[in-house]
């Protein structure tokens, strides 16, 4: 308890200051994130209504609502979020809080964006084995980057995989005989003791299979996130006539409105198609 400080509505400027030190140091937060937070502190600060009446403060985020109204919904949901923060860390130090206007606004779902199969094997040609082996791993199960980097030797059998999902939640992913081929090549030039990527006896962080994944496409001039490995995954199964049930449960979506995001996704692509090819929407486009 001795650690704790209660801040008053004149220190909260330097409460500000400890709260971005805390992101830094304990929470390891990058510099981008913090200098994100920092903004929008300073926008909480400056335009909102701040009171403090028998050592409670109040704070009213509604001029600043006003304020950043004309923000897109993801910018204003963002700055909300890191006030929302800065107020759970003023409350965890003692400090009694008030906060108003800080209603959650609904942002639009954005489509994910797939890569070319194309575009993967070039990258595939200028990676290293073990970027290689993640990219492989990522592309042909529809992996999260978490799942990737807790998979075990010992869930690789007789081409399935079995991986461990958000709440723990397990699912059956089917290997394709060369995928597993290749994991075996790759454990026999990289012995591991339990999980398939190691380092010094040790599981790799996903910070690290990430950098490794994006840098192999930034050798062929491209920026692609593991995430949207996944992205293409489910759909290249869609647009391929796989059931939107069995991708759902192949992704390990707790819902089917999920995973019909990638749906939406094939109908615009099918429409961009439909745009380019069919004659009519051509000579109308020409006419413009």
């Amino acid at each position: 308890m001795s650690n704790l400080r209660i801040y008053t509505m004149n220190s909260l400027p330097r409460a500000k200051e400890d709260f971005l030190k805390n992101l830094d140091a304990i929470r390891g937060y990058s510099s981008l994130t913090i200098q994100t937070y920092d903004h929008a502190l300073n926008a909480m600060l400056h335009y909102s209504e701040i009171t403090e009446e028998e050592g409670v403060l109040n704070i009213n985020l509604m001029p600043l609502r006003l304020h950043i109204a004309a923000l897109n919904a993801k910018s204003i949901a963002l700055k909300l979020s890191a006030i929302r923060s800065f107020v759970n860390y003023l409350r965890s130090q003692g400090t009694l809080v008030h906060l108003r206007g800080d209603e959650s606004i609904k942002i639009p779902k954005s489509l994910p964006k797939p890569i070319t199969h194309e575009h993967i094997l070039h990258a595939l040609q200028h990676a290293d084995a073990t970027s290689a082996l993640a990219i492989k791993l990522l592309y042909t199960m529809g992996l999260r980057i978490s799942e990737l980097t807790h998979l075990k030797m010992s869930d690789m059998e007789e081409g399935w995989s079995r991986i461990r999902g958000k709440g723990d939640k397990e699912r059956d992913i089917p290997m394709i005989a060369s995928i597993s081929a290749l994991v075996q090549e790759y454990l026999y030039a990289n012995p591991s003791k339990v999980y398939i990527f190691e380092l010094k006896g040790k599981k790799l962080s996903e910070n690290s299979l990430r950098y490794m994944i994006t840098k192999a496409f930034a050798k062929v001039g491209l920026k692609v996130t593991p995430h949207q490995l996944r992205h293409t995954y489910a759909t290249e199964l869609l647009n391929n006539g796989a059931r939107i049930a069995d991708v759902s449960e192949l992704l390990g979506h707790s819902s089917m409105a999920t995973t019909q995001i990638y749906t939406k996704l094939g109908n615009a692509l099918k429409m961009d198609h439909y745009h380019q090819s069919h004659p009519l929407c051509q000579i109308h486009e020409d006419s413009q």
